[in-house]
């Protein structure tokens, strides 16, 4: 389904070498033909120095042509290149690999440069050859020896804006080398870094006085975050608590108005993952202990993707959002089935394509049990907005889950009861329903839900209301005193 197909949009926002995974999974889906994904491999590698590649692919795309002899002069300039930053970056190497040398650095990154310069006669231009080393190795692919000398040289350096390149580049490198738990990690830290530069007032940086064009700090700040959650979907989608972390991570006040603001399709992986980390009858004793952030994520992206429906829609919102807005189950019905191929289609959902179907059935079941208090296993069996329970060969269901029939009972049982719910439900096997019984909720106890976070909501208006007084008054104190004009009167 290219229609729905995100690549195109998300790859603007990765480094090239984070790009050739999301091409190759294209060749192997078949969603556009292999000529068109080869040219885009072609058009990525050629702007690297991974040029035996980028020869490889030139070759296939044009098989009656000779490879362009620009391809072996920036292999010989490499070499050459490759050679003279080595050199220069293991003397470097040399030094801070010295056990002495290990022993004597401390956190302070400024009494580490001083005594680098005092004893070994290390500058930081010196230091900056681990960076340039790094970063070239990281260009013709050898990724896991460039995040070793960025990270040397991340532990040294004073200069800022290095060090977020140097993290950007080993978050890169650790992808690609598929090592997720130190993925993670510098997916953490770079999130601190970016996080930490708190964004200066514009009026600052418009006083510019060179002619170079002024760059507001906090949109500075907004496209690094936008680029952070393109990237951590590797590290989310690959790591075995990855799902949860997304949650914590994109649904945080912070994260979520840079969706909102930046990529609004970031919230297919966010519904994704809310859907995923649903409880199910099967992972219910195996789950790790969830955050509440995390246990009512599918009720807080319902309502984000209800805000930003008008600007971005596809198969998995659209199904909560026929689910538990519209409460429509043949509509859910519809777009779980193309939601189930989009699942299965993409580059980073398509390994939970069974997981994320099963949550799904059992969050349709939930709905449709939450609103009705006798089901007819008949009815249910003919009825097109319920065929998720799959118990449509009820009386073999023995043989099909390999369990005897008052095991099948309890399965299904289980299937309602542990969808948080927390009613009881049984199967009146004689009259072929399943009764779902509620206790009737106290109106005490409907006031509480309804005025739980009423004062903190009060004090928070109130706090707005006194900073909008106080600065209104700031600004009338501040303005110059108007002249008016004499009217003449008749």
């Amino acid at each position: 389904m290219a229609e729905y197909d995100l690549s195109k949009t998300i790859i603007p926002y990765l480094d090239r070498h984070l790009s050739f995974p999301l091409l190759a999974h294209l060749v192997e889906t078949g969603v556009f033909s292999a000529d068109e994904v080869q040219v885009a491999q072609y058009e990525l590698a050629k702007g690297t120095n991974m040029f035996d590649y980028a020869a490889s692919l030139f070759e296939q795309i044009y098989p009656n042509q000779e490879v362009p002899k620009e391809f072996e002069q920036k292999r010989v300039n490499a070499v050459s290149t490759h050679e003279r930053l080595q050199q220069e970056a293991q003397a470097v190497l040399d030094v801070i690999e010295n056990p002495d040398v290990a022993q004597a650095l401390r956190q302070d990154k400024n009494q580490n440069l001083q005594y680098l310069k005092d004893n070994y006669k290390l500058t930081l231009d010196q230091i900056t050859a681990l960076y340039n080393f790094g970063k070239f190795q990281y260009s013709y692919g050898n990724y896991s020896g460039a995040a070793d000398y960025l990270y040397h040289f991340r532990v040294l350096s004073t200069d800022p804006d290095l060090t977020i390149s140097a993290h950007w580049g080993k978050l890169a490198s650790d992808i690609l080398t598929g090592k997720w738990d130190i993925a993670l990690e510098e997916l953490n830290s770079l999130r601190e870094a970016i996080d930490s530069r708190s964004p200066a007032p514009f009026a600052s940086v418009s006083s510019n006085t060179n002619n170079t064009p002024a760059v507001d700090p906090a949109l500075s700040q907004l496209h690094s975050r936008t680029w952070l959650v393109h990237w951590s979907l590797f590290v989310y989608f690959n790591h075995p608590q990855g799902r949860a972390l997304l949650l914590e991570t994109f649904l945080s006040p912070t994260y979520l108005n840079t969706i909102q603001t930046s990529c609004p399709w970031i919230l297919r992986y966010v519904a994704a993952a809310a859907i995923i980390s649903s409880p199910t009858p099967t992972s219910k004793s195996t789950a790790a202990p969830q955050s509440s952030r995390v246990k009512n994520a599918v009720r807080e992206v319902v309502k984000v993707i209800q805000m930003e429906n008008y600007q971005y829609t596809d198969p998995v919102t659209s199904f909560l959002m026929q689910l538990h807005v519209e409460f429509d189950f043949e509509a859910a019905q519809k777009e779980l089935q193309q939601a189930e191929k989009v699942v299965s289609d993409d580059f980073f959902l398509g390994d939970f394509h069974d997981e994320f179907l099963e949550s799904a059935r059992c969050l349709v079941s939930e709905a449709y049990c939450r609103i009705h208090q006798r089901i007819d296993i008949g009815c249910v069996l003919t009825h097109s907005a319920f065929p998720f329970l799959d118990i449509r060969r009820y009386s073999d269901l023995s043989n099909r889950l390999n369990l005897p029939r008052d095991e099948g009972e309890k399965w299904i049982v289980n299937l309602i009861r542990e969808t948080r719910m927390g009613q009881d439900a049984k199967i009146d096997l004689e009259k072929n329903l399943i009764q779902i019984l509620r206790p009737p909720q106290p109106v005490y106890q409907s006031v509480i839900e309804k005025t739980r976070g009423l004062a903190i909501r009060t004090q928070t208006l109130g706090a707005a209301i006194a900073r909008t007084g106080v600065a209104q008054a700031a600004s009338t104190a501040s303005a110059p005193p108007s002249i008016t004009q004499p009217v003449a009167v008749n």
